[in-house]
């Protein structure tokens, strides 16, 4: 076995998953954004195919639509805490329900993350011995591209306890390290409205 293929398996066996997929989509009218056509096929089953191969199990966060979520075949989680709270609730119940030692967050409209950004993340999070790992591109923080030890579990119920909800100040009150790529790459793009997803759809096909 050679010693990538070793790094590999040991990511797999350790990191689980969740795609949170639980918000509301206001930008684009309500609708369940992760269901939404991309080249004909779902959001949610292009990040699918991009995560497989990088991670062991995998969980969606979903709060609508949870039948045509499950039919992909992962644990679909809704989120414990009422309200739409935002995307901190999903990696909650992520941290919850599955039992790996590290656990993987990424959003469900961003359907060009690199197919070694788990292995980066990872490097990372294990070489520095931090809590979390997290994508930046110059000044811009990706917070839900991010790889958390399962340890943080209690602190992350303690500040959504106290009422807190975002996500940048969660980060900095653990130890975090940023992964820097560089600010010219579309890999972290997203789609925000239904016309962006049109036009990436026309130029695909």
């Amino acid at each position: 076995m050679t010693t990538d293929t070793h790094i590999h398996n040991t990511i797999r066996d350790s990191t689980s998953a969740v795609i949170l997929a639980g918000g509301q989509a206001r930008r684009m009218g309500g609708v369940d954004k992760g269901l939404q056509l991309l080249a004909g096929r779902p959001l949610i089953a292009h990040t699918l195919a991009r995560l497989a191969p990088q991670v062991g199990p995998i969980v969606i966060s979903a709060n609508r639509c949870l039948p045509e979520y499950m039919a992909y075949g992962h644990p679909v989680l809704p989120d414990a805490l009422p309200g739409f709270i935002g995307p901190l609730a999903g990696l909650h119940a992520a941290l919850c329900a599955t039992g790996t030692p590290y656990l993987a967050c990424l959003p469900c409209d961003s359907p060009y993350f690199p197919m070694d950004l788990i292995a980066r993340l990872f490097s990372a999070l294990t070489d520095q011995d931090a809590e979390v790992a997290v994508i930046r591109q110059g000044e811009r923080v990706h917070p839900v591209f991010s790889l958390y030890r399962r340890s943080v579990l209690p602190q992350l119920t303690a500040y959504l306890e106290r009422g807190e909800r975002r996500f940048m100040t969660w980060l900095q009150e653990i130890d975090s390290v940023y992964v820097d790529l560089p600010v010219d790459t579309t890999e972290f793009a997203n789609f925000n409205t239904l016309d962006e997803l049109q036009r990436a759809s026309s130029i695909s096909t």
